[in-house]
């Protein structure tokens, strides 16, 4: 994001903070626009990251065929249609065929689309059709958790309500009993 987006995105902040009825000239609110301008930029900067930037070459050749599962990687993100936050965990399951990817690698693609205006299904499938971009492997699995503020705060005003999501590619699709094994490690909660 440019600093003359910055600027412009300030400019609407204030504009904002008129609209609602407030001072931007208030002690407490001088520099709100500045400050929500830059979490704009930060929440947001999923737009200006690549796959190839954030997987960086970590790709290593194994002969492991054996499931990999990364369990409960937190994510935040923000609802395309209020901009409201929703925020959860995302467990990421795959069968290699010669490949894997460096653990943090699998954070790091969720972070890059979830840094995005989203909304949960969507984010779902491109997690996993990046892994299978990525690697290549006999399947991929993908399971997100998530509250939504624009359920708990607006609308219906429903606390914990959690909504799932799942894709599954590959294996995971085509074979029951390794989906059922992919379910049953990512909901194997102590």
């Amino acid at each position: 994001m440019s600093n003359e987006t910055v600027r412009d995105l300030e400019s609407l902040y204030r504009t904002l903070l008129l609209e609602v009825g407030e001072d931007p000239e208030r002690e407490g609110l001088l520099k709100t626009p500045h400050r929500a301008s830059e979490a704009m930029k930060y929440v947001t900067r999923g737009y200006d990251e690549s796959l190839e930037d954030v997987v960086n070459d970590a790709i290593f050749h194994e002969t492991s065929d054996d499931m990999i599962v990364v369990r409960d990687i937190e994510f935040f993100s923000l609802c395309e249609h209020h901009l409201f936050p929703f925020f959860g965990t995302v467990s990421i399951g795959y069968i290699p065929d010669g490949r894997i990817i460096g653990l943090s690698k699998l954070a790091r693609i969720t972070d890059m689309y979830a840094r995005r205006l989203q909304v949960q299904e969507r984010l779902t499938v491109q997690i996993a059709d990046a892994v299978q971009q990525t690697l290549q492997p006999k399947g991929v699995g993908v399971v997100i958790r998530a509250q939504h503020l624009c359920m708990m705060a607006r609308g219906v005003e429903k606390q914990g309500v959690e909504m799932l999501s799942s894709h599954v590619l590959g294996v995971f699709r085509s074979d029951r009993a390794t989906r059922a094994e992919f379910i049953e490690l990512v909901n194997g909660r102590k």
